[in-house]
C-alpha cells in the first residue's frame, strides 16, 4: 500500500505532522509519498532532514497512490481533487486549518485516523460534482468541482444579466453579482454564505443561488442533478469570470456555458465514529442553542 500527502506550503503544515505520519506509516510497513513543492518548502524553512520520495504531477501520484491524505484545510482538500482527477482514489482529509468542514479529522487526532485508515475500520462517502461544458480549455481539462461553479461580474460597479435555462426550458434573467450552483457538498460553503439552504451530502440536486441580486423575489432554488443547466451573460463588460471551486478562469461575454452532474464521484474517507450531523453541529453551530 501506498498514501500520498499533498499539502500547502504554509506554516500551518509545519514537519512535525509529516514527521508523525512518516514514523506510523513506517511501523506500518506502508509506503509514503510526498507533494514535492511541500517536501522542498520543509527542507528550505525548517532545515528538514527526512529523506521521503515525492510526487509532483498528477500523473505520478495516480501511479503511485492507494489514497490520499489531504493535509491543511478545506481549501487544500479541494485541491486535491485536480491531482486525482477521474481515478476515485479515497481522500481523507485531516484539518490543520481553520473551519475543517470538508477536511473533518482534527489535527491532535492524526494518530488515530492513520490507525482506522490502515486498518480499513471507513467507509467511503461518495460526493457528487458539478461539470462544466462549453468552456473546456479554460480549467486545462479539470472542467468539474466538488462545491460550486460560479459566475461573478468582472467590474467592481455593475451588475450583470445571467438567463439560465433548465434543460432548454428558460428560468430566470438574474440581475446580480453572480450566480452559484452548488453540488450538495458546496451548500455549506459560498452557496450557504449567499442564502442558499443546507443539504444532506447523498441529495441528487443542485442548489442555483443568486450572489446579491437586484430583486426581492429571487431566491435560491433546488432542482434535481439530472438536469442540465445553461447560461448566456450579459452585461457592460466585454468578459466575466467563472470559478470552478478555488480555480478561476476569464471568458468572453459572447459564450453559452452548460453545467451538468459529473459521470464520476469524488471519494471521500469517512472514519468509524464520523457523521455529517456532527460535523454540522460541531463545525458549523448548527442548531446550538443555549437552552440545551
Amino acid at each position: 500500500m501506498t498514501i500520498a500527502v499533498y499539502a500547502r506550503s504554509t506554516k500551518e503544515n509545519d514537519p512535525k505532522y509529516i514527521e508523525q505520519i512518516h514514523g506510523f506509516l513506517k511501523n506500518s510497513k506502508i509506503n509514503l509519498i510526498v507533494y514535492q513543492p511541500y517536501y522542498k518548502y520543509l527542507q528550505e524553512t525548517y532545515n528538514f532532514q527526512l529523506a521521503l520520495t515525492t510526487y509532483s504531477t498528477s500523473e505520478d501520484l495516480i501511479s503511485k497512490a492507494d489514497y490520499v491524505i489531504s493535509l491543511g484545510g478545506d481549501g487544500t482538500m479541494l485541491e486535491t481533487l485536480a491531482l486525482i482527477r477521474k481515478t476515485g482514489i479515497p481522500v481523507l482529509g485531516v484539518n490543520t486549518g481553520r473551519l475543517g468542514f470538508l477536511a473533518s479529522v482534527n489535527k491532535t487526532e492524526l494518530k488515530q485516523a492513520l490507525n482506522k485508515l490502515v486498518k480499513e475500520r471507513f467507509t467511503l462517502d461518495k460526493r457528487e460534482l458539478i461539470e462544466l461544458t462549453g468552456c473546456n480549455d479554460c480549467f486545462n481539462g479539470v472542467n468539474y468541482a466538488l462545491n460550486e461553479f460560479s459566475i461573478h461580474k468582472k467590474d467592481s460597479s455593475a451588475m450583470i444579466s445571467i438567463d439560465t435555462y433548465i434543460d432548454g426550458v428558460f428560468l430566470n434573467s438574474y440581475f446580480a453579482d453572480g450566480l452559484i450552483v452548488a453540488t450538495p457538498t458546496g451548500s455549506t460553503a459560498y452557496s450557504l454564505s449567499c442564502g442558499g439552504p443546507i443539504m444532506i451530502p447523498d441529495s441528487e440536486n443542485f442548489i442555483i443561488t443568486p450572489i446579491a441580486p437586484h430583486n426581492l423575489n429571487v431566491r435560491p432554488i433546488i432542482i434535481s442533478n439530472n438536469k442540465q443547466i445553461s447560461f448566456k451573460i450579459m452585461g457592460r463588460s466585454d468578459s466575466f469570470n467563472i470559478s470552478l471551486d478555488s480555480r478561476s478562469a476569464q471568458v468572453p461575454a459572447s459564450i453559452e456555458l452548460t453545467v451538468k452532474r459529473a459521470d464520476f464521484r469524488f471519494n471521500m474517507v469517512n472514519l468509524e465514529g464520523q457523521h455529517f450531523f456532527t460535523t454540522l453541529r460541531n463545525k458549523m453551530m448548527w442548531g446550538i442553542d443555549k437552552r440545551h
